[in-house]
């Protein structure tokens, strides 16, 4: 493999506290040397990238996406899903195990581990399911999943209901030094409801979900973290009142993470009106207060992690009557720009905005991150932080298409990204 000589860009690096303008010089897949007095003898050598005025990081990783396969390929293949993380600079994407058959065994695990490495061009590490089969019943074999590859535990799309069983599972997943990320939801609250209760869904004449549903199963999972001091990972916060728990909960000393996802920090409510089924997410979009307290919940950290929460339909599920829709939407080619959208409104700090981005999914889930650093793995993202754009879902790599941003202009976009020292996305 020819060394790639990356010029003249401003590197950052959270792990490491690098902020300044470097070359780096990449070789078998290793970063060979970071250092701004680079040879330009070395250029006969070098496959040269132009860094000029771009920003260089650390591989994205996206803690929180679907890739559908085994099950439902006619929504996203793994193969699709990892070109849509490279087009959107991930380089490291965990999936979740809601596939048919679930990934609560090791040979779903193993299914997907090998399929990832050899059509996949990112990094994919799976999450095997808490309970057999979702249902919520059965504690599922963490010991044989952990083997053949996850990395975390999460029940995604449903609610672990039963305490005693959500108690066991943070007990048993401890043992094998693996996170429970918690779907919290309590069903009984969310009823027969298809977005946020208030005056919106009054006047759409549409069955409503209360902030309570989400807050009282983050209170209660909050309580069994302390029970068990096992590390609970809460996934796509959208409500006041769980930023408000989660924030004591830190305060406390609890092992608590938090991570959401750009459309609760982008979006209200009001994206529902007219029907719009590509805003028809769960947990589902929340008013202007809820929004803010998000926002900063992510400035003061209280939120850890933003992730994608990937979730693929095709126009069978969603081009339906709205309570029939199904929930959900596509977010990795468009989650790096959204979220840039901290950044220019002078909410985040890059350096900041890279770490929920990179080092913490990578710090929640135990995988291996050692930044930039002379030797470490030359996993990379190069941002353009002042590129412009229109999305348009027709030019995705996803196979849906399920996007509420589409005609929205952004500000922000990867524009290339490494795995491995390889170059597997790159815009001309």
């Amino acid at each position: 493999m020819k060394r790639i000589w990356i010029r003249n860009g401003r590197i950052i690096d959270p792990e490491t506290g690098l902020d300044g303008f470097f070359d780096i010089i990449v070789a078998k897949g290793r970063i060979e040397r970071i250092s701004n007095q680079t040879s330009e003898m070395e250029k006969a050598d070098c496959e040269i990238v132009d860094a000029e005025g771009k920003l260089v990081t650390p591989g994205l990783m996206d803690m929180h996406t679907h890739l559908r396969e085994p099950g439902y390929e006619y929504k996203e293949t793994i193969e699709t899903g990892c070109r849509a993380a490279a087009h959107g600079g991930f380089t490291t994407i965990a999936c979740m195990p809601n596939t048919a058959p679930v990934n609560d065994n090791q040979s779903v695990t193993d299914y997907i581990v090998k399929k990832a490495r050899r059509l996949g061009s990112v990094r994919v590490h799976p999450v095997g399911a808490i309970s057999q089969g979702l249902e919520g019943k059965n504690l599922a074999e963490y010991g044989e999943m952990k083997a053949a590859g996850v990395v975390a535990l999460t029940d995604d799309g449903n609610p672990v209901m039963n305490a005693q069983l959500m108690r066991r599972a943070l007990e048993y997943a401890k043992g094998f030094k693996l996170p429970i990320i918690s779907h919290c939801e309590d069903r009984h609250l969310t009823g027969k409801g298809v977005m946020n209760e208030g005056v919106t869904a009054t006047r759409l004449g549409l069955a409503g979900i209360p902030n309570a549903s989400e807050s009282v199963m983050v209170a209660r999972d909050i309580a069994l973290s302390e029970l068990t001091r096992a590390p609970l990972h809460i996934a796509h916060v959208s409500t006041e009142d769980s930023v408000r728990l989660i924030r004591e909960a830190k305060r406390r000393g609890i092992p608590v993470t938090a991570e959401t996802a750009p459309h609760y920090f982008c979006l209200t409510e009001e994206a529902v009106i007219g029907y719009d089924t590509h805003a028809k997410v769960h947990p589902p979009l929340r008013t202007a207060r809820d929004v803010e307290a998000v926002v900063e919940a992510l400035r003061d950290g209280t939120i850890d992690v933003i992730a994608s929460d990937h979730a693929p339909h095709s126009s069978v599920e969603k081009d339906v009557e709205f309570d029939m829709a199904a929930n959900g939407l596509i977010g990795l080619e468009t989650s790096l720009p959204l979220s840039l959208s901290l950044f220019h409104k002078g909410v985040l700090k890059l350096t900041d905005l890279v770490a929920k981005m990179s080092t913490w999914p990578a710090r929640i889930l135990r995988l291996e991150y050692g930044g930039l650093r002379k030797g470490g793995r030359a996993d990379l993202t190069m941002i353009d932080l002042e590129k412009e754009f229109i999305v348009n879902a027709d030019t995705f790599q996803s196979k849906s298409r399920n996007t509420p941003f589409q005609g929205w202009k952004l500000k922000g976009k990867a524009v290339m990204t490494m795995v491995k020292g390889k170059i597997v996305f790159r815009e001309d």
